[in-house]
């Protein structure tokens, strides 16, 4: 299907559409992640002359499975209808045909053929709400400048430390309900807050009350300009949505009677800024479609199969909902469809299998929004989103990348540039002690295993010499071994062998605060053994962890260090870094190391 004979179809023509089976649509997938147009039936558009009735009787000619189901606009009935653009590539056209099921009974369903990419949308795919809302926000604080320079470091200090406190308040993240008024509560309590700082530093500064005054007339001016910036930019926001200049292509994970909902809002109502691409659900269509080719192969058989055949295929998506794939071929379908955004909506599957596609580059790549299955519960802290008043909530993504890891990243090279001036003492006492005990070789170098599995030395204070490289790579623990001198047992028992690590830090092999490094030989045994274990690599390995401050050290449970450590991924910030290196200080002076 050409592109210049999808774009005569016109902007919105009707189309007759047959019910495309998954194992179809799964089909379509190459393995290399290509379309085959031939395997997906394609749209034959109708013209308005077209009689339904001749329609129904080619239908009876050639059988019921033949005919194909027709979209037919009814009264409070969504029509079949396609948005033709003339540059949509004829692949993409042909993979992404997903369509939705009408409130009609199944031997009547409606086929709704989602709207072609537009090329605007195409080239706005890369914009975020904050590229928008940030810049109009800081031109209005600093507007005050344009007016007199004579406040100008009040000025710039109160825009930084307003952006900040946006910032952290979450002023800056998507919704998909855009409205000021839902704004304006946070907005103003934040402008407030911001106010308040300023004001009483501006008085413990001056005290002058005409310089007061100015000053402050300055700041009510750019809180003002805010809030009008604000309604500018939603204004602009909403008429892009709904012009269709600005969207994101929308894979909802889950294909029950919410994640319908949810498809038909998003062709309906375009203000939230999404385009519904198709469903995914946790059902393989492969192995479903294998299972109903046994079945109609088995058709003679006794009724206790029969019996089986239709408990099996009541738990499988319903025939009238084809789908893009499995859930095992989302990673494989974000960039075929590209989708910036993954829905999860009513998917019937356990957690951990639903966490494990997730988790997937090419997930995280994508926003990640949920349904919360407890409709009517508040989330505190966040506030509350909607798409056509089902409830919505942003799913942080569970692995440092992008602001966040540029952020950890600079605070770790700080850190142990710093601690390595500071406790080069420290390191020059423990270097003699070790010397004087053991003789040279006072650093030990160890292969262990760093963030995505890459292995890497890590250096330590030697506190004793194993016998060969195998009992150094397999021996669990030296806690009591005789050949552990006195030097070598304090300076574990504080902590201080691992001071050299810091060196690991700046050279990015490890990061302050994350997962404990270990050795290949347990990485391989713990991973086989504990499914969670190998997600802690998804970020560097630590100096100190959340595990460790957490009692966590030596011979404790491998579950239960792979559970925090995967907290501390999911949960990051600066502060929880910070607290966890003030609960490390405090361990180290209780000598409550190994």
């Amino acid at each position: 299907m050409s592109s210049s004979s999808l774009a005569a179809v016109g902007r919105e023509a009707t189309v007759e559409m047959p019910v495309i089976e998954a194992a179809d649509r799964s089909a379509a997938l190459s393995p290399d992640g290509g379309t085959d147009q031939r395997s997906i039936p394609c749209p034959r558009p109708t013209r308005d002359g077209d009689a339904d009735g001749d329609t129904a009787e080619s239908a009876g000619k050639a059988g019921p499975e033949a005919a194909p189901r027709q979209a037919t606009p009814t009264a409070g009935t969504p029509t079949a209808t396609a948005t033709a653009t003339p540059d949509v590539d004829a692949a993409q056209a042909a993979a992404v045909l997903a369509v939705m099921v009408d409130d009609e009974p199944a031997n009547g369903t409606t086929a709704v053929l989602p709207y072609a990419v537009s090329s605007a949308s195409r080239r706005t795919r890369p914009l975020r709400a904050w590229m928008l809302v940030a810049p109009v926000d800081l031109a209005a604080l600093l507007a005050p400048l344009l007016l007199t320079d004579r406040f100008w470091k009040g000025t710039l200090f109160t825009a930084a430390l307003t952006m900040t406190i946006f910032v952290s308040g979450g002023l800056y993240h998507a919704r998909r309900h855009v409205s000021l008024l839902d704004e304006l509560p946070g907005l103003c309590g934040r402008l407030l807050a911001s106010s308040a700082i300023v004001s009483i530093i501006a008085a413990l500064r001056h005290d002058s009350v005409e310089y007061m005054a100015t000053f402050m007339r300055g700041v009510a001016l750019s809180a003002g300009l805010v809030i009008v910036g604000r309604a500018v930019s939603r204004t602009v926001t909403l008429i892009a949505r709904k012009r269709r200049w600005v969207e994101h292509n929308a894979v909802i994970i889950g294909s029950g009677p919410i994640g319908v909902d949810l498809a038909r809002l998003l062709r309906r109502y375009p203000q939230y800024g999404l385009r519904f691409a198709g469903f995914v659900d946790a059902v393989n269509p492969r192995s479903s479609a294998s299972a109903s080719g046994a079945d109609a192969g088995s058709a003679d058989t006794d009724e206790t199969d029969a019996a089986a055949r239709g408990a099996a295929g009541a738990e499988r998506p319903s025939r009238s909902m084809p789908l893009l794939g499995g859930l095992d071929d989302l990673e494989k379908l974000i960039p075929l469809v590209e989708s910036d955004v993954l829905i999860i909506a009513d998917i019937d599957c356990p957690e951990a299998e639903l966490m494990e596609v997730l988790r997937s580059p090419a997930c995280e790549r994508c926003d990640l929004w949920a349904v919360p299955r407890l409709w009517g519960s508040r989330f505190h802290g966040t506030r509350p989103d909607h798409i056509g008043a089902i409830p919505v909530v942003q799913i942080r993504h569970t692995t440092l990348s992008g602001p966040r890891w540029a952020a950890k990243r600079a605070s770790d090279i700080a850190f142990a540039s710093l601690a390595l001036i500071l406790l080069s003492p420290v390191l020059l006492l423990c270097a003699v002690a070790t010397f004087l005990e053991g003789g040279r070789g006072i650093f030990f170098y160890q292969e262990r295993i760093g963030r995505h599995g890459k292995p890497f030395k890590v250096i330590k204070f030697r506190s004793m010499r194993p016998v060969d490289e195998h009992e150094s790579q397999t021996n669990w623990s030296i806690a009591n071994d005789q050949r552990v001198g006195p030097v070598g047992r304090f300076m574990r028992r504080t902590s201080l062998d691992e001071l050299p690590q810091l060196w690991n830090i700046l050279r990015g092999d490890m990061t302050v605060v994350g997962p404990r490094p270990e050795r290949p030989y347990f990485v391989e045994k713990f991973s086989a053994e504990h499914p969670d274990y190998a997600m802690r690599h998804r970020v560097p390995v630590g100096l100190t962890g959340l595990a460790q401050v957490s009692g966590l050290r030596g011979d404790t449970p491998i579950s239960d260090r792979a559970r925090f450590d995967n907290y501390y991924i999911e949960n990051w910030s600066l502060w929880l870094d910070l607290k966890v290196l003030l609960r490390t200080i405090a361990e180290v002076f209780r000598g409550g190391g190994r």
